[in-house]
């Protein structure tokens, strides 16, 4: 009955090891010195200019902040394009921007247009956001709307 024991809590030793590793490793074995390269990540440059992959937010108004993607959820993120959904927070500016309310709309989004990043070497950007929204939309905006981005 002992050695039975031993037995498993060696096997359960082993098996949270090869656990720990897999994780380390990464998909596929692709365990740093085996020669492969690991391709490169496509990224989409904030209002600040800075990277990120699969924000959770993104400003879209970077002026005056009036207008920006949160709760994104990224079904897809490649290096030619990425696709998720959230909410466009939207400021109506009633009376005036700074008293104005925000609204939130459903909306898929789509990144595309991939560029190498100025002054950032290897590293490729998303340079145009879609916008469809699959609801309401705010005055003004049409149900699928496209915006630049600069990626300085």
């Amino acid at each position: 009955m002992g050695r039975m024991r031993r037995q498993k809590a060696k096997a359960a030793v082993l098996m949270g090891a090869v656990a720990a590793l897999a994780v380390t490793v990464g998909p596929a074995g692709a365990a740093a010195g085996e020669g492969r390269q690991v391709e490169p990540t496509t990224v989409v440059v904030d209002c600040s200019g800075q990277s990120q992959v699969r924000p959770t937010s993104y400003l879209i108004a970077c002026g005056d902040g009036n207008n920006g993607l949160v709760s994104l959820h990224w079904t897809q993120w490649g290096q030619t394009s990425a696709e998720g959904r959230g909410s466009d927070v939207v400021n109506d500016c009633v009376p005036y921007c700074a008293a104005g309310r925000f609204h939130e709309f459903p909306v898929t989004v789509r990144l595309d247009t991939v560029r190498p990043r100025p002054g950032q070497s290897g590293e490729a950007y998303f340079t145009v956001l879609h916008v469809h929204y699959t609801a309401a939309t705010p005055p003004r905006t049409p149900r699928d709307a496209t915006y630049s981005i600069v990626g300085a």
